[in-house]
């Protein structure tokens, strides 16, 4: 089960419990409308391709939150959204959050494998900017250990990037599942190892994930804000 004595800076993870309520999660499904509702399992760019979802990330608390756990004031850089459901039984190998979106590719050392998705430059920044990061993950349905929940490998965050030997070296029974009830919000480095395995009850598991940072990531890189 969750830990509820974990803490950001020590296990790279923490709960929050109650964040956001009924009223305000009913919102903010409807303002994503068609976008989720028809999509398969996961929905990118949320950021991107609404210019009013910054603003209602705002509304609902969630950059207050990042700013408190970071002890800085904080803005998104990249939003998703992912369901689970007995359509859509995903699972997700252990793996850290290493790759981020940026403005535009920059010759900058520390900031490796350039690549673009949906037209967006993204890569790999220096271990330091990883570390300075929160991943928000809202959860927007109840989720036991039936629903197929993130697990993480707490205090997995102060390895820094590791290799793909190193990860596939964990043992199983190293991952700690994420219980959730509806608007709690689990706050996570990216650097925290985690996975998810298919749901043994599936039903369905939306969770809005957040990424924020406080400062540009570099002297010539910036984040991709919208």
């Amino acid at each position: 089960m969750t830990d509820p004595d974990w803490t950001l800076r020590a296990h790279g993870v923490e709960r929050c419990a109650s964040v956001v309520g009924r009223d305000d999660r009913t919102a903010l499904l409807h303002a994503l409308g068609a976008r989720v509702t028809d999509a398969p399992h996961a929905v990118r760019g949320l950021l991107w391709d609404d210019a009013t979802f910054g603003a209602r990330l705002r509304a609902i608390g969630l950059d207050a939150l990042a700013a408190r756990l970071l002890a800085r004031d904080a803005f998104p850089i990249h939003a998703l959204y992912l369901d689970k459901t007995a359509d859509t039984n995903w699972k997700v190998t252990a793996h850290q959050d290493v790759v981020m979106p940026f403005a535009t590719p920059v010759d900058e050392p520390g900031f490796t494998r350039w690549t673009s998705k949906r037209g967006v430059p993204h890569a790999v920044p220096p271990r330091a900017v990883l570390a300075s990061l929160v991943a928000l993950r809202l959860h927007l349905d109840d989720c036991g250990e039936d629903r197929g929940p993130l697990e993480v490998v707490p205090g997995s965050h102060d390895r820094g990037i590791l290799s793909d030997d190193a990860v596939a070296s964990v043992p199983l029974d190293a991952f700690r599942p994420c219980i959730a009830r509806a608007g709690d919000v689990f706050a996570m480095r990216p650097l925290t190892l985690h996975r998810s395995a298919p749901a043994t009850r599936p039903a369905r598991r939306r969770v809005l994930h957040v990424v924020y940072a406080t400062t540009e990531p570099g002297a010539a890189a910036r984040w991709r804000r919208a």
